[in-house]
């Protein structure tokens, strides 16, 4: 799906592109499967709690299914559609016995596919869903859990994939797109093959406006600012930041600190992602 580009009619225009949504074959959501979307707008108790969102374009959220737990009945996808929430594509699922869902479409999801969900081994064809004990390893797989039944956890963005290093024991090892090898449990789901619409990073979103669509309010840096409003700010022209350390508005450590949270998977890690490593 390659991104679009238009005459360079203005300066905004001549840096942009946009989605080609050649793959899209339905425009209008299934209203049933949508919920309004509630606008937190980054605030708590009416109060900034993360800068730099407000405002953006009005939305409903689609209710994606993320378990797939209809085992063992086959579904046909009878609309591929677009998301305005996620990059990813969004396949209409219509079950034998009448039920729709939408799930996050593999690449290459086609109208018309039959697609099933299954606890026992099956077809390892894209957009199939099993246990990671029966998927043949070094698959590329994608919507996969971490912890057994809570659905689908890593790897739910554009373009984004995992791939199946090892099963042992009760075990099986993953390779993150950020490099991290990580084990969790073999009777964790996953689906077969990547994440759809791989070109939604291209996409260069030209001018502010299009970023206030998205909720994306502008970003002033510190050092620009008066001393009561950042620890940074101050001083006449050119100056530095005047201080050894940046930090963040409310005075801690920014750059080069850790700031992941210990958490009880940290065990399970193998190795962490390469330092510095750009994720797409």
């Amino acid at each position: 799906m390659p991104v679009k580009h238009y005459k360079p009619t203005s300066a905004g225009r001549r840096i942009s592109s946009v989605d080609a949504f050649d793959d899209v074959t339905k425009f209008s959501p299934e209203k049933k499967l949508t919920i309004p979307r509630k606008r937190m707008a980054g605030r708590s108790h009416g109060k900034i709690a993360v800068r730099h969102k407000g405002g953006g374009a009005k939305r409903r959220i689609r209710m994606v299914d993320g378990l797939r737990n209809k085992y063992d009945v086959p579904a046909t996808i009878i609309a591929i559609e677009y998301d305005p929430g996620r990059g990813a594509r969004l396949a209409l699922l219509k079950y034998a016995d009448g039920e729709k869902r939408y799930i996050v479409a593999s690449l290459g999801a086609e109208v018309g596919q039959i697609i099933t969900s299954s606890l026992k081994k099956g077809d390892a064809k894209s957009g199939n869903r099993f246990p990671l004990e029966f998927i043949p390893v070094s698959m590329q797989i994608h919507d996969v859990e971490i912890t057994p039944g809570k659905g689908a956890q890593i790897a739910r963005g554009a373009g984004s994939t995992v791939q199946l290093m090892a099963v042992e024991g009760s075990y099986a090892t993953l390779k993150l797109p950020s490099g991290e090898l990580r084990r969790v449990l073999k009777t964790c789901q996953a689906t077969i093959g990547t994440t759809s619409n791989p070109d939604r990073r291209l996409i260069r979103w030209g001018k502010a406006g299009r970023a206030r669509h998205r909720g994306i309010r502008p970003t002033v840096r510190g050092k620009v600012m008066n001393p009561v409003d950042h620890p940074h700010g101050g001083g006449e022209a050119r100056n530095s930041i005047g201080m050894k350390h940046p930090k963040t508005p409310q005075g801690k450590p920014a750059l080069g600190v850790k700031t992941r949270r210990k958490q009880a998977s940290d065990r399970l890690i193998l190795q962490r992602r390469p330092k510095g490593r750009f994720v797409g």
